[in-house]
């Protein structure tokens, strides 16, 4: 066994990684109301009224709008909860996620 001097030498550093974050996106269907995107970016996401309108703005003339950007366990339980949202509903409305 060796002294404390030495054995504090051998002892390595462990640098942490930032966990790699997950960009949440809402999908264009053509059928879900916009007010209940709006509704879900609220209610899931957190988003003011005023955010929530852009984003859906965003969803109806480009395809897709941003929700946030998230870690993976945080991303997967927000597309689950709309997911759970949107068929409690009866609304065919998609979110996915994707790696930044």
């Amino acid at each position: 066994m060796g002294t404390p001097a030495t054995e504090s030498k051998t002892r390595k550093k462990t640098k942490l990684k930032k966990p790699r974050k997950y960009t949440v996106i809402i999908l264009n269907d053509d059928y879900t109301a916009w007010q209940f995107v709006v509704m879900t970016l609220v209610k899931i996401f957190n988003k003011s009224e005023d955010e929530a309108n852009t984003i859906t703005k965003n969803v109806h003339n480009g395809g897709e709008g941003v929700c946030g950007v998230y870690t993976k366990e945080i991303a997967e339980s927000k597309v689950q909860a709309a997911t759970e949202f949107a068929t409690i509903n009866k609304q065919p409305l998609r979110t996915v996620m994707k790696p930044v």
